[in-house]
């Protein structure tokens, strides 16, 4: 049997975000592979728990409990329902572990800081397709991720993808 794979998801429940999360499930996903759904939050917001985690991000949060209302406005989430189903089911079907974790800060630097931190085999991002005047104003989260992460990245474009 193969290593068990650990594949971090960029996840601001965007609809470019869950295109990736979606592509992940249906490309990358096998039995015992472990799928982190990373938040990052506005280094403004101000959950509860944000003080005690605010240099390493919080605790990996297991699928169970992140799907409980109260534990995620711990950390200043909103769980997505839509999410929420695609990760139960993954879970479920394809055996795959799932667990979510919440850094705060500038999102470029933490999905790095992410893949060290969690030994990510791969991360996978949504792109917004900004233009390049945008790109160049706004700064390309995906692109400063392909540049800089420590493992292989894919950037799935917002294009709706079958759901699994």
């Amino acid at each position: 049997m193969a290593k068990a794979r650990r594949f971090g998801i960029g996840m601001d429940y965007s609809t470019t975000s869950k295109s990736a999360l979606r592509w992940t499930i249906n490309n990358m996903i096998e039995s015992g592979d472990m799928i982190i759904i990373i938040h990052v939050l506005s280094p403004k917001s101000d959950p509860a728990n944000k003080q005690l985690f605010q240099d390493t991000g919080s605790p990996l949060i297991p699928l169970e409990e992140f799907k409980e209302i109260n534990v995620s406005k711990k950390y200043g989430l909103i769980p997505d329902p839509e999410v929420l189903d695609m990760l139960d089911t993954v879970s479920r079907i394809k055996g795959a572990k799932v667990v979510a974790k919440v850094y705060w800060g500038d999102a470029r630097e933490k999905l790095c800081d992410a893949v060290e931190h969690l030994k990510l085999d791969s991360i996978v991002v949504g792109s917004r397709g900004l233009g390049v005047i945008k790109r160049v104003l706004l700064g390309s989260v995906s692109n400063y991720v392909v540049q800089n992460a420590k493992c292989p990245v894919t950037v799935v474009k917002g294009t709706q993808l079958s759901k699994p």
